[in-house]
């Protein structure tokens, strides 16, 4: 196994020009014979570095709109050759290959390609890089001889340590690069992949590339995930168990959020933030959830983020203690004031003003957490010996899509707080069930295995009065029991999927007691 190895010749073709020329420019000093490509010699010669064409190294022009450039023996072979073997040795000294040390290799942007919705389908198929993973793979094969740098982040490191090396890279370091461009091409080439599977047949060149709407598209025969670390958490649930957290990179949603002030995140912290920023996003009014353990105590609208926190707050002052709170819009000086007179966890939001943040400051341990809506077009479970996937559930109901199936018909301030109920009990697990009155919940009974108990639970927690409320099953009541538990409970009127064989059953009891009820033909279990 060899050791310390020299770096005395490196190729350079990278599309990311970020820190390239300092760090060019440090192996210059060193004594490194620099070969570069096109636009990136272009940027080293602007620097006043010496730099060789790899025209010249190979003998053979770049061709064909740079697609063959670096697809060739001499680059390859002096990356590829094993210095400690005779015959290795032997047949590049024959063909006059020169030994390349270290590559430095970044790929063409294919994923912000294939995000831009005006690119060509052929555009498209041109960032698809051939020879930079051909590179980047031949290089971290040989690690034990050649150095393969990906990312710029690694070139203050690698520059430092070339320095005081006497211009050696150790074993160690070869082998950790060598890993990350495995992990680099094997990212690429997920990206590639699954962009073009998404595609649903080949498109003429000059036409803008069509894909397929995720929620119309089959599944993917292969589900391939490439998500990098985003951060090494302290534990998982619970202190015994490791965790991190992966994001895909789009800086959108609770794993690309930034956090601007508090204590490290928690996976807890995490799992619930995902969840009350969900429920959040549901209300077109200034909207607030405040969850616990993924369910939520309490949810609500207003006319401000302050109104609709107070009425979030008052459905279940208790349980929201400790708790993470969602807010849709701006945090401002006057809802964070009143926020802070309680203890929370964490609280996600678009933005907070100036005045808010100088009103949380105080509260060191307060994270504070700005996110950026992302589309969640399908969720990913784990399960042992494999994976569930299925279409996030997107499902949403409009008045006029209501089916009323009771003699007496819902008021207008009732259907309302029907639509609003239905919209929170798709946030809650399974058993579900949500008591509401005008854009407020009033209690909620969550992940019972009974309806009839999830209906009891709710109602025996509630800390408002619920003469008169709507409340909302996530489920169809299988029997009478589960309904007639809501109205003795004081709902007025009921919203629930239908569809059990006792429908019949459940609307002549809602007659019976005088209430109504409305069908969505929708069902939100959540598991």
């Amino acid at each position: 196994m060899s050791g310390n190895k020299q770096v005395r010749r490196a190729l350079l073709s990278v599309t990311d020009k970020s820190g390239l020329g300092p760090f060019a420019k440090q192996l210059s000093e060193l004594g490194v014979e620099l070969v570069s490509t096109g636009g990136t010699a272009r940027t080293l010669r602007e620097a006043g570095l010496p730099v060789l064409d790899i025209s010249e190294l190979t003998g053979f022009p770049e061709m064909l709109d740079g697609r063959v450039k670096t697809l060739h023996p001499k680059v390859h072979g002096g990356i590829l050759h094993i210095r400690g073997n005779a015959e290795h040795r032997a047949a590049v000294q024959a063909h006059d290959i020169q030994p390349i040390d270290m590559v430095v290799v970044n790929l063409y942007a294919f994923e912000k390609t294939a995000a831009n919705p005006s690119a060509s389908f052929a555009h498209l198929i041109e960032n698809i890089d051939i020879g930079g993973p051909s590179m980047v793979r031949s290089a971290a094969k040989n690690f034990e001889d050649v150095a393969i740098v990906t990312a710029a982040s690694d070139y203050e490191a690698l520059a430092g340590e070339l320095a005081s090396n006497s211009g050696a890279l150790s074993r160690e370091t070869r082998w950790k690069l060598a890993k990350q461009a495995f992990a680099v091409t094997a990212a690429y080439d997920t990206a590639i992949a699954n962009a073009l599977e998404k595609i649903e047949s080949a498109e003429q060149s000059d036409v803008p590339v069509r894909f397929a709407d995720p929620a119309q598209a089959p599944f993917p025969q292969t589900l391939r995930i490439s998500y990098p670390l985003a951060m090494s958490l302290r534990y998982g649930e619970n202190p015994h168990q490791r965790a991190a957290l992966y994001s895909d990179g789009s800086g959108l949603g609770i794993a690309g959020a930034t956090q601007l002030q508090g204590k490290e995140l928690s996976f807890n912290n995490l799992v619930d933030l995902d969840a009350c920023w969900d429920l959040a996003q549901e209300f077109d009014a200034p909207g607030v959830a405040i969850i616990k353990h993924t369910n939520p105590c309490g949810a609500a609208t207003g006319a401000t983020i302050l109104e609709a926190y107070q009425k979030a707050l008052a459905a279940d002052p208790v349980s929201a203690f400790g708790g993470v709170i969602g807010i849709n819009r701006e945090v401002d000086e006057a809802a964070a004031e009143e926020i802070a007179k309680l203890f929370v966890e964490a609280i996600a939001a678009p933005s907070f003003s100036e005045g808010a943040k100088a009103r949380f400051a105080a509260k060191k341990n307060l994270r504070l957490v700005e996110v950026k809506p992302a589309s969640v077009a399908q969720v990913l479970k784990q399960v042992s010996g494999g994976a569930l996937l299925q279409d996030a559930d997107h499902g949403h109901i409009t008045a006029a899509e209501l089916k009323i199936v009771t003699a007496r018909q819902p008021s207008e301030d009732e259907l309302a707080a029907l639509l609003f109920a239905w919209r929170v009990c798709k946030h809650v697990k399974s058993n579900a069930i949500v008591y509401a009155r005008n854009g407020q919940t009033l209690s909620v009974g969550a992940g019972q295995m009974s309806r009839v108990d999830a209906a009891r639970f709710g109602a025996l927690k509630a800390v408002l009065p619920l003469q008169g409320c709507v409340a909302a099953s996530d489920a169809f009541f299988p029997f009478p029991d589960g309904l007639e538990t809501v109205v003795s409970a004081g709902a007025t009127a009921v919203i629930q999927p239908g569809g059990s064989v006792k429908d019949g059953d459940v609307i002549a009891a809602a007659d019976r007691l005088g209430v109504a009820m409305v069908f969505t033909g929708m069902r939100h279990f959540r598991h």
